[in-house]
């Protein structure tokens, strides 16, 4: 459908035949490394969320050595956790419809034609093997009257495919991969390495070969040499500053690695999550997100006097706007999250917000609680309500909560190919660290489901593929290439204790992220991402000649770990801003305000970009080269996403 050609160095390699074939076909013919080989090799797997997990484990249970990395001091502290509200699968357990291709069919127009067909088909497909693998592990999925799993309904679909453990599944899911992963951890085949972060990447003779670490406890600086790099690191919605990551989350291992030859895909693809807590004061340094699994039983409204400052209780449903009901008969509250988003905004730009600072709208649980009974809620979203009424102070039993949409998650990343093989031969990306599942827009549930797919069932046949192409020279930590890698991480760190300037680092996050998130967020203007591009590389300068960080660098530093990561988000947010101002149409998270249907709607020009942009780096000072994915669509319709 594109008019663009693919670049010849974006081969993604996807399988021949059907679509519904292509990944059992794939796994038919990929080249095998036979189990006394496994033992030779050794991965490094930077990362221990869900996707980083689950790969340390599968790969060590085969025979690789593995070597894992973790920036927190434990596994169990990964930010997969806050993934709460559950994960997807096409197990038709009630028996309302839902198939393989109806789960591969939402998610593409959930993330509004910007996704490969074929690597969401096989998402798709092992999805029913992932909840599988998790009841084995013990994961404590809620249960039916009869037995069977239950399942509840996200956003985006019209059918319950959602599995979950009450309000934190993403927690559940991911002690079952730690255990998993800390199995071979006793067992000798994981090597795992805490309070340990990755500042760059190895290419030796053209191939990932190591990375260079940090020890954040000592601030020794480390070489280690694998076969192969993993980078499961997650996403880079700390860019905006407020976002519901947790901190610790950053870009560096992925922005190290775009340094070093890795093609960055579609950066300005940031998820815009419609149900978090809403914004109370510059002191914050992070939001909280409260389920999408509330929408389930929660009816979003606004008073529909401007200003009604009323106590919402005294509000008659004849002064209630319910937007999402009126506006989306068919889905409702259960539209997809950029569209609730969007809508958010507007209403309370219109006036109808609520709230001290009037960028809020009402999450009513009044009517479900009439329905069901307090208790059954309760057993749904007990631990979300506890959350809420401690840090808000109010009862979301007898209150509506107030939620507003805020950053959340980055469908941007390193661009794969269907091996999950970056433009470095031997860096493969995983879960939310690559681009490749979910398009403009991600439907609820799916980041778990991608996390787990990519760890437990695609990696250990694609990585094998690539182990058993070629043959492997050994390269130590000796080689020069480690050595040049050691020097620029270090250089890096030097350059920025020598600032001694006089602004702190967290002043300096706080401004970009207000560049940010009022012009690459959730609206985005030509004028407006130009004076972006301006301001941030304005800043980045004044953060180089003018940035605080004390201490030394042989220390547990907890400034210069945060300076570090600041310092690429600047780069980062500028080619943020440069991949929206070049993607001249709408689509999901992406909303140029020029473009838009007469319904407020994102309007796609899939003429002329269809296509997965993929960035190249070329050096300080040089604007990056832009590279083409076509976008072929063989089975799914281009059509004007409608929710209505």
């Amino acid at each position: 459908m594109a008019s663009n050609e693919t670049s010849p160095r974006l081969e993604s390699h996807i399988p021949p035949g059907p679509l519904a074939q292509k990944w059992s076909y794939h796994k038919d013919h990929v080249k095998l490394v036979n189990p006394n080989n496994k033992r030779k090799y050794t991965i490094l797997v930077v990362g221990t969320g869900l996707a980083g997990a689950s790969a340390a484990a599968s790969l060590a249970e085969l025979g690789y050595n593995v070597k894992a990395y973790c920036i927190q001091d434990s596994p169990r502290r990964a930010h997969s956790i806050a993934a709460q509200g559950g994960i997807n699968a096409a197990k038709n357990y009630k028996n309302d419809g839902d198939s393989v291709f109806r789960l591969f069919y939402d998610t593409v127009k959930g993330g509004d034609y910007r996704a490969r067909e074929a690597n969401v088909h096989r998402l798709a497909e092992v999805s029913n093997l992932i909840i599988d693998q998790c009841v084995a592990q013990g994961v404590p999925f809620a249960r039916e009257y009869g037995g069977l799993l239950d399942n509840r309904s996200f956003g985006g679909a019209q059918l319950s495919r959602t599995f979950y453990a009450r309000g934190q599944t993403g927690q559940q899911l991911l002690l079952g991969a730690y255990s998993a992963m800390m199995k071979m951890v006793d067992a000798g085949k994981v090597q795992l390495y805490a309070r340990h972060e990755m500042l760059d990447l190895v290419v030796a003779d053209g191939h990932a070969r190591g990375i260079i670490c940090r020890n954040l406890v000592t601030g020794e600086i480390e070489r280690h040499a694998g076969d192969a790099v993993l980078l499961c690191t997650g996403g880079y919605g700390n860019v905006f500053y407020l976002s519901t990551n947790a901190k610790n989350s950053n870009v560096t291992a992925a922005w190290r690695a775009h340094k070093r030859g890795a093609f960055f895909a579609n950066p300005c693809f940031t998820q815009i999550h419609p149900t978090c807590i809403p914004v109370s004061g510059d002191y914050q340094s992070k939001l909280t997100l409260m389920s999408e699994s509330l929408r389930n039983d929660g009816r979003v409204w606004v008073p529909k006097a401007k200003g009604d400052k009323r106590n919402p209780n005294d509000i008659p449903d004849n002064e209630r706007y319910y937007y999402l009901e009126e506006r989306y008969p068919s889905f409702g509250n259960l539209v997809p999250r950029d569209v609730a988003s969007r809508n958010a905004k507007q209403v309370c730009d219109e006036g109808h917000g609520v709230g001290d600072t009037g960028l809020a709208v009402y999450l009513d649980f009044r009517d479900a609680i009439k329905r069901d009974g307090r208790d059954k809620i309760a057993s749904r979203y007990g631990n979300l309500f506890d959350m809420y009424e401690k840090i808000m102070g109010e009862n979301p039993y007898e209150q509506p909560m107030k939620i507003y949409p805020a950053v959340h998650y980055t469908m941007g990343g390193l661009w794969v190919d269907y091996n999950l093989m970056s433009t470095v031969p031997g860096l493969f990306v995983l879960g939310e660290a690559n681009f490749s599942d979910h398009g403009a827009n991600r439907l609820g549930a799916s980041a778990l489901m991608q996390g787990l797919a990519d760890g437990y069932f695609v990696i250990p046949y694609t990585l094998g593929d690539y182990l058993a192409g070629r043959s492997v020279p050994k390269v130590d930590t000796d080689h020069e290439a480690f050595k040049s890698a050691e020097h620029d991480a270090v250089s890096r760190i030097h350059k920025l204790l020598s600032v001694k300037g006089k602004r702190t680092v967290i002043d300096f996050h706080r401004t970009l992220g207000k560049i940010v998130w009022d012009e690459i967020g959730m609206a985005r203007t030509e004028e407006g991402l130009k004076k972006a591009i301006g301001q941030i590389r304005a800043l980045k300068e004044e953060f180089w000649k003018d940035v605080y960080v004390p201490s030394e660098a042989s220390t547990y530093n907890k400034y210069l770990e945060y300076a570090c990561r600041v310092a690429d988000f600047f780069e980062l947010a500028e080619l943020m801003a440069i991949d929206a101002l070049d993607r001249d149409e709408s689509c999901g998270g992406h909303f140029r305000e020029e473009h838009q249907t007469p319904e407020g709607e994102a309007k796609r020009n899939d003429e002329k970009f269809a296509y997965v942009a993929a960035w190249e780096y070329l050096g300080e000072g040089q604007a990056p080269a832009l590279h083409k994915e076509a976008l072929q669509f063989e089975t799914v319709a281009l059509t004007q996403r409608s929710y209505k």
